[in-house]
């Protein structure tokens, strides 16, 4: 099968080695486990995630191909490394962008990457002990050609894959004193049911590149990086109660397209919390304890921890699970689930931020 030419060498202007060596020591090891214990996590997140397709599957009508994007339990460090090709894909759009105004060379080259490694591995290790499962919607794609074509395994086009961090979830279902094995499915219930939306809907990943390389063009290098960094580091200094760093670099034009794709993660994230929480009951006796005590963890603990999730978009990223789950069921509760997945049939089709706080403007809209 034919595929597009590979795409141009960039300059490496991120050591992604260095980010994640970085990261990784960052990020730690998490709790200490037997090794019987860490056998027993991995096994039961796998189990529980090929359990969950089938009850996301009845409870959405979503139908995801089998072979589509793979199941990785990882531990802290894995996670990183997976985050750091996930990065290498989605930056190259911003890379290219960049290097059009005037390509780095030389010295500056070697220095500026091994300190752009340095911010994105200190990144990365400090999400590196906070996030319990993702879907990695970048693997897949060729990272030469920044979405060109993606990779194929036996014929199938792989559409992602699905991390679920094993330290991570064994730490915070001993933190809140819940059932392990309730609280495993309760979290691959929500992560699977991102695996389901990115697979069942193929058009959406290249949507999310698209909204990506949209933000790349609207770029202007000199302001993104001339006294950036001094900014970050007032913010910091001053623990004042502004806005993210991606509030700090958006222009009008970049803040339009970045409400587009606020729009895309709120459903995506509010219906993965429907899912989780309305299947939940069917087969986790202990759902709702384990819901009260995980939205009161997911606020943040310590002054540094919650400046650093505000300065890190974490906090608007709590209001998407809000937001879109208030969306989700004010849509199924009007029109029910049939009529709702009209909302996976073209990007046009999703929800505006707007429209996230009025379902009935989404059902005029598309449904009218």
């Amino acid at each position: 099968m034919s595929h597009a030419s590979p795409a141009p060498e960039l300059p490496a202007m991120v050591d992604w080695r260095l980010a994640i060596s970085i990261g990784s020591r960052l990020a730690g090891e998490g709790p200490v486990v037997t090794r019987d214990e860490a056998a027993e996590v991995v096994s039961e997140l796998r189990d529980g995630a090929n359990r969950s397709t089938g009850l996301v599957r009845e409870f959405t009508g979503l139908d995801a191909p089998t072979g589509t994007a793979p199941l990785l339990v990882v531990d802290r460090p894995g996670w990183v490394r997976a985050n750091a090709e996930g990065f290498a894909v989605a930056s190259r759009p911003m890379i290219e962008k960049l290097v059009e105004k005037k390509a780095p060379t030389g010295l500056s080259l070697r220095v500026g990457s091994k300190v752009t490694a340095a911010e994105v591995g200190g990144l990365l290790g400090f999400m590196a002990g906070k996030v319990l499962g993702q879907f990695d919607p970048f693997y897949g794609i060729d990272a030469g050609s920044g979405g060109a074509h993606a990779a194929e395994s036996a014929g199938t086009v792989v559409h992602g894959r699905l991390l679920l961090v094993a330290p991570n979830i064994a730490h915070v279902e001993r933190e809140l004193d819940v059932d392990p094995h309730d609280f495993r499915l309760w979290v691959c219930l929500h992560e699977e049911t991102h695996r389901v939306q990115f697979t069942a809907v193929p058009w959406m990943r290249d949507h999310l590149m698209s909204e990506i390389r949209a933000i790349s063009e609207t770029l202007e290098p000199a302001s993104l990086l001339e006294g950036g960094f001094e900014r970050i580091a007032e913010a910091i200094k001053a623990g004042r109660g502004g806005g993210s760093i991606v509030d700090m670099f958006s222009t009008p034009e970049q803040k339009e397209i970045l409400d587009r794709v606020t729009g895309m993660m709120s459903l995506l994230e509010g219906h993965a919390d429907v899912v989780m929480d309305d299947v939940g009951p069917t087969v986790i006796p202990s759902v709702k304890k384990i819901r009260a005590k995980f939205t009161e963890r997911r606020k943040g603990v310590g002054t540094l921890d919650r400046l650093l999730r505000r300065l890190l978009g974490l906090e608007a990223k709590m209001a998407q699970y809000r937001d879109g789950a208030k969306f989700v069921r004010g849509v199924v509760d009007k029109v029910g689930m049939e009529q709702f997945n009209a909302v996976w049939s073209a990007p046009e089709n999703l929800p505006s931020k707007t429209e996230l706080g009025d379902p009935d403007a989404w059902v005029r809209r598309v449904l009218g």
